[in-house]
């Protein structure tokens, strides 16, 4: 039985193309270091006294910058090639981090915070189709879980370690420490990355001129990429407000909240790469996002009865975890297959502004309702949420079924 585990997982890594691990070494690197998010919301209301309304607008603007900076990125893409992107984007988020140290106005630390967030996710659609070339059809699933599962093992280092930073040394070392891990990424892909493609000739092909084939146009796209703003907006509670519910109704301190959070990332470390193996193989892609989907309602269930337990808190961080595995490598599957690889660019900018959008909604709606009736009555918000997101997979795989 365990020679048959250990072969399933040494089995999920075979026949990946040598760029997908380099792309996924130096997401690896940036996102140890990512924990501008994880942290900001609380350095506002316990080192800057801000209220939790006020983080939540000021948090908000992280996703309107996310917005612009997916757009911009996939505008881009489709023009330029992937690699020049994914550099500029890495180098000018990791020194706007720096500003971070100085600011200290809502004003300000909001304007830094929508550019950070603008550099950042330029990167998202260029790293999209980045992932596109390096795959192809069979192995595309495990191409994106594998740099997903880069990102989850620096996620469940960097929260752990950020935790203790931010209790011991201070918030400000986050960013300083987040800058660098961006520039070293950076470095990284700039020696061993190769240049693969160049920007589509758009006189020769015609196809960027073509507004048939625009995502705008695809109406059941649009009708997914609103299913996933939806379900981002539940799921981007683990940042947006779940800790401070940890810090201010359960009384755990930032190590605590940090290993918690960590957690989330080391599961999906454990389990995604072997499960995404065996269920790629099934060549379903709804099926799963909806599952994961109605793992949500389950998560915040555990925190709302859960009376402040660490238990509560741990099996909350199982069964979100479990919808992160579950739903987005099928997401984004389904974001590069139904595209034409000239507007590749077009339809993961979309795919990264339904996140954008999310992160602007998910602290607004999770710390606003907090503050003003309660987090029991957050809970309950989101729970109807996502079952209607479920809902709404349902039929848009129906859809999608006769269609074809």
């Amino acid at each position: 039985m365990t020679y048959r585990l250990v072969a399933l997982y040494k089995g999920s890594f075979a026949n990946i193309q040598r760029n997908i691990w380099i792309l996924s070494v130096a997401t690896f690197i940036n996102r140890s270091g990512s924990m501008v998010l994880l942290f900001t919301s609380l350095y506002l209301t316990k080192e800057l006294h801000f209220t939790i309304a006020d983080a939540g607008i000021i948090l908000s603007f992280y996703g309107a910058g996310s917005v612009l900076g997916s757009y911009v990125g996939g505008w881009l893409t489709d023009r330029k090639n992937f690699f020049d992107v994914m550099l500029i984007s890495l180098v000018s988020s990791g020194l706007i981090l720096f500003l971070l140290l100085i600011v200290t106005t809502p004003f300000l630390i909001s304007l830094v915070i929508f550019a950070y967030a603008f550099t950042a996710d330029m990167f998202r659609p260029a790293n999209a189709k980045a992932i596109a070339a390096y795959s192809g059809a069979v192995n595309r699933t495990r191409s994106v879980s594998l740099v997903r599962l880069a990102i989850n093992l620096g996620f469940s280092i960097g929260p752990a370690i950020g935790g203790f930073i931010a209790l011991y040394l201070g918030y400000k070392w986050l960013y300083v420490i987040d800058a660098f891990t961006s520039l070293g990424a950076a470095i990284l892909l700039f020696f061993y990355l190769p240049k693969r493609e160049d920007a589509p000739k758009m006189k020769e092909s015609g196809i960027l001129n073509d507004s048939s084939t625009s995502a705008y146009r695809d109406t059941l796209y649009l009708i997914f990429i609103l299913g996933v703003t939806l379900y981002g907006i539940c799921f981007l509670q683990l940042f947006a407000s779940v800790p401070q519910y940890f810090n201010k109704e359960c009384n755990f301190n930032e190590g605590t909240i940090g290993l918690l959070l960590g957690l989330n990332g080391l599961l999906v470390v454990i389990i995604e790469m072997p499960l995404i193996a065996f269920l790629e193989k099934k060549q379903k892609i709804f099926p799963f996002i909806i599952a994961g989907t109605l793992c949500l309602p389950i998560s915040f269930l555990f925190l709302q009865f859960g009376k402040g337990w660490i238990i509560s808190a741990v099996v909350y961080t199982l069964f979100i975890t479990l919808s992160e595995i579950f739903a987005m490598p099928f997401m984004m599957n389904y974001s590069l297959s139904r595209s034409r690889k000239e507007r590749q660019g077009q339809y993961s900018a979309l795919y990264s502004i339904s996140y954008g959008l999310a992160n602007i909604a998910a602290p607004i709606l999770g710390l606003g309702i907090a503050s003003r009736y309660g987090f029991n009555s957050m809970f309950d918000f989101f729970m109807v949420l996502s079952l209607i997101t479920a809902f709404g997979f349902i039929v848009l795989n129906k859809k999608s079924k006769s269609k074809n």
